[in-house]
């Protein structure tokens, strides 16, 4: 078997199963021990990369790393038996070997969605900084490196390692375990949960990383949590249902938002036949079970503004009045510099080009980022004063490192 091959598909495997075993594992060894089962999977995945090297890869890869992380999971529990007290919900289960493998079968086989739940709110326990929770869950269910999470928080890999070291050791001191979900543990963390899978999914759409600008992997991990959420009935609310319409409504448009060479395709030039129906009709289907609620949240919010764009007929159709309005709305409830990026794109959209820019220049706090440079050049641009454009668009390319950004501010520098 090609070792790249099997490299590509150990790669896949963990993104997509390595926080499910985790999550399984940690229920199994306690929270106390997450260190213990993140090796437990690391170690299951390295045996796999070097057995299917050899053997060639099984006819279902994710079942051969479930059967193997098992068997890994019995004999660390029978070893911790003989030493030490194992203190989870399953212990009593543990301290016989009639009981042991059909109480780890049982978790593996019938448990898994439960378990991630579990850990998802486990991971945001008020009592870990919210910084290290949302690194956290990010490391252990979403199979993010330290490095991805640094590109998502936009700080240091040193950081994200020592906010995952302070958490580890909160949940130690505090005896933090995946405990049942209940409204109580909902009410008090779903907000981080959240946010959570939207930075995931963000990471995913927008990738920081300089040579991808899209990750589907990251936003079908992203939605694939999501809808975890959607399925249980506690955490089946308007929230939860407004991000996952706002996730189908984005990687509706995945495929036409970068072209064969991997270039970036601009949303009034994508080829509107590629966007993917379904993902759109689940959006409004999502959305509107959203609607039923009172609450308005920045996922209602972005998923309306979303919605509007996916459903125009063309970019000259687009209801840029109505966008507007929404990002007024998101404004006052979402204190973030990007909304008001956005703002001033639609402002420039349904009221005036210079109306859009006046308001652009105002948002300081944004003058060392590649994306608001790039838009200044853009609104100059259309004002036909290339000087200042070519200023905006200079300044722009000094300020990223991504691949497909530096192609097109370069194409824009060509064509003024």
């Amino acid at each position: 078997m090609p070792e790249e091959s099997v490299n590509k598909l150990v790669s896949h495997l963990f993104r997509h199963e390595a926080g499910k075993m985790a999550a399984v594992l940690t229920r199994l060894v306690g929270l106390r021990e997450l260190q213990v089962a993140e090796d437990l999977v690391q170690d299951t995945l390295l045996q796999a990369l070097n057995t299917w090297k050899v053997k060639g890869i099984p006819e279902n890869p994710a079942a051969w790393l479930y059967t193997v992380a098992k068997r890994k999971a019995i004999d660390h529990i029978r070893q911790r038996t003989t030493h030490t007290q194992i203190e989870t919900e399953l212990a009593k289960a543990f301290r016989s070997e009639w009981t042991l493998a059909p109480a780890v079968n049982r978790l593996f086989e019938h448990e898994l969605e439960d378990s991630q739940l579990r850990m998802m709110f486990a991971c945001c326990h008020p009592s870990i900084p919210y910084e290290s929770q949302m690194a956290l869950i990010l490391k252990t269910l979403c199979g993010l490196s330290v490095s991805e999470i640094a590109h998502s928080f936009l700080t240091q890999q040193e950081t994200v390692t020592k906010r995952l070291y302070r958490a580890r050791e909160k949940i130690r001191a505090e005896g933090i375990e995946l405990e049942q979900i209940s409204l109580v543990t909902i009410t008090n963390r779903q907000n981080t949960v959240l946010h959570t899978l939207y930075l995931l999914f963000s990471e995913g759409y927008n990738s920081t990383h300089p040579d991808k600008l899209i990750r589907h992997d990251l936003c079908e991990e992203a939605m694939r949590l999501c809808l975890l959420l959607t399925r249980n009935p506690l955490t089946n609310n308007s929230e939860t249902n407004a991000l996952l319409a706002l996730m189908c409504y984005q990687a509706s448009r995945a495929a036409s938002r970068i072209d064969d060479a991997g270039h970036i395709v601009l949303l009034q030039n994508q080829n509107r036949t590629q966007w993917n129906q379904a993902l759109i009709q689940k959006g409004n289907t999502y959305l509107d079970i959203a609607a039923t609620s009172e609450n308005l949240s920045e996922y209602h919010l972005e998923a309306a503004i979303a919605g509007t764009h996916a459903r125009a007929a063309s970019f000259e159709a687009t209801r840029w009045d109505y966008i507007l309005n929404l990002y007024e709305l998101l404004s006052e409830i979402k204190a973030d510099p990007f909304v008001k990026l956005n703002k001033a794109i639609a402002l420039g959209h349904a009221k005036s080009t210079a109306e859009g820019l006046t308001y652009l220049l105002t948002i300081k706090e944004l003058a060392g980022n590649s994306i608001y440079q790039a838009a200044l050049g853009d609104f100059y641009t259309k004002l036909n004063n290339p000087k200042a454009a070519r200023l905006h668009y200079q300044k722009a390319i000094s300020l990223t490192q991504s691949a497909s950004e530096l192609h097109l501010l370069n194409m824009k520098l060509e064509k003024l």
